[in-house]
């Protein structure tokens, strides 16, 4: 996953007096990464076409990425990624309004596939003389970088990868796998069914606070493999990012508003649809779609402690009267935790971390979900006795040596897609990494 756009800014002089590494004009990173995870056999009293299976179940994902990089001319530097992918999320990724994995797409293959996920341009004008000097990584050229800078994006790549970063809980790759605690779990961004859209960002960075806007084109339809190149269904999407230090330790916080425009139904629409048809019929949202805006917002905070310690918190609320357009059924989201370095107990590289995220509908939505309605990832055939979806999730990486990874992970989730009827269950993984 790449930088944030202002970390990733570039200029032709060192800064005086200092030593930086000389200024890469290409480069070139691969990684691949596999998760197997698992959950034995839970409570069900009852099951519908998005539920999650309720025996014993287990499935594996992998993915083998390549991270070209150029530099174009003065500031300017493109990068292509492209991917192959493979493997299943558990139940075909349905079952969870929090998904266990986010290294699994709502695109499930038993073969291999190529795709190319993000092919984009970064613009970096300086609007300071200061620079610093910035390693080389994916998606990163060496060199030596303005500290203020304006920085524009455009191409093919994912809203996250510059909209809702945070330092210890956003790559599943690498700290947690779940959708609810890598990212703020009602921001429902701009994506087709891999997780990447076309668009355009550009931010401000400046001493110690940023503010980035960007638009993102929405699926021809919710939660679809296709884009609608048309941008007439959009996303708008604005961050503003203070930095502060507390103790001579670095923080950050972060407030995002977004809204999206598509054609969505309302959720009672639906049902009411539904009651007027035949006898018996389940409210399905297609009928009713019109084009409508659907607003959200995130908070997102993070803070390093002493001892190689860092904490952080998401808070996150969308309009839940409409349909989640591409991302999972959550209108309201909060989720926090702690992340620990291994130097603090002599096993530098390693890494562990413990974090939770509590889930809840709207009434709208719960009226559809009661009443039989399908969503994105959730839908038991109706919805008897809602409960807010409680998750728990622990890791532990160990660093094998600079390329290699392996990291056990356990969820505890309650009332998966909000049914008190069902679960709990616990859900063990497996993450092998490696990158270079």
């Amino acid at each position: 996953m790449p930088l944030k756009a202002g970390a990733a800014t570039a200029a032709d002089e060192p800064p005086a007096g200092g030593q930086v590494a000389a200024a890469e004009t290409w480069s070139l990173h691969a990684q691949a990464t596999t998760v197997l995870q698992f959950h034995p056999g839970f409570r069900s009293d009852y099951a519908g076409a998005n539920s999650l299976y309720a025996g014993n179940s287990g499935r594996e994902t992998f993915d083998l990425g390549l991270y070209a990089g150029v530099r174009l001319w003065h500031g300017a530097e493109v990068y292509l990624n492209p991917e192959i992918d493979q493997g299943f999320g558990l139940s075909n990724t349905i079952g969870l309004a929090g998904f266990s994995s986010g290294e699994a797409y709502k695109v499930g293959a038993r073969d291999p596939y190529y795709r190319l996920p993000r092919w984009f341009i970064r613009q970096t004008f300086a609007i300071s003389e200061e620079q610093e000097p910035v390693a080389a990584g994916p998606n990163q050229l060496a060199g030596a970088y303005p500290t203020q800078a304006i920085v524009l994006t455009l191409g093919k790549f994912s809203v996250v990868d510059l909209f809702d970063t945070n330092r210890y809980a956003h790559d599943p790759r690498a700290d947690f796998l779940n959708w609810a605690v890598i990212d703020a779990g009602a921001f429902d961004y701009a994506a087709d069914a891999w997780g990447y859209s076309y668009g355009a960002a550009a931010e401000w960075d400046g001493v110690s606070r940023s503010a980035r806007v960007g638009t993102f084109t929405l699926s021809r339809v919710p939660n679809s493999r296709e884009l609608d190149p048309s941008f007439k269904q959009f996303a708008l999407i604005g961050e503003v990012e203070q930095r502060f230090a507390t103790g001579g330790l670095p923080g950050k916080v972060r407030l995002l508003a977004y809204a999206n425009r598509g054609r969505m139904a309302r959720y009672d629409d639906a049902v009411a649809f539904a009651a007027a048809s035949s006898a018996g019929s389940t409210p399905e949202t297609v009928p009713v779609r019109r084009v409508a805006f659907r607003p959200g917002m995130s908070l997102n905070v993070e803070q390093e402690l002493p001892n190689q310690v860092g904490v952080f918190a998401r808070a996150s609320a969308n309009d839940g009267s409409h349909e989640a357009f591409e991302f999972t059924e959550i209108n309201r989201s909060l989720s926090g935790g702690v992340s620990l370095d291994g130097t603090a107990w002599g096993r530098g590289g390693d890494a562990a971390g413990f974090a939770f995220a509590v889930n809840g509908l709207s009434s709208a939505a719960r009226r559809y979900f009661a009443a039989g309605g399908m969503g994105i990832l959730i839908g038991d055939g109706t919805l008897r006795d809602y409960g807010l979806e409680k998750i728990l999730e622990t890791y532990y990486s160990r660093n094998l040596n600079n390329d290699w990874t392996v990291s056990a992970d356990v969820q505890y989730i309650e009332h998966p897609a909000y049914n008190r009827d069902r679960g709990p269950v616990t859900v063990f993984g497996v993450r092998i990494h490696w990158v270079h």
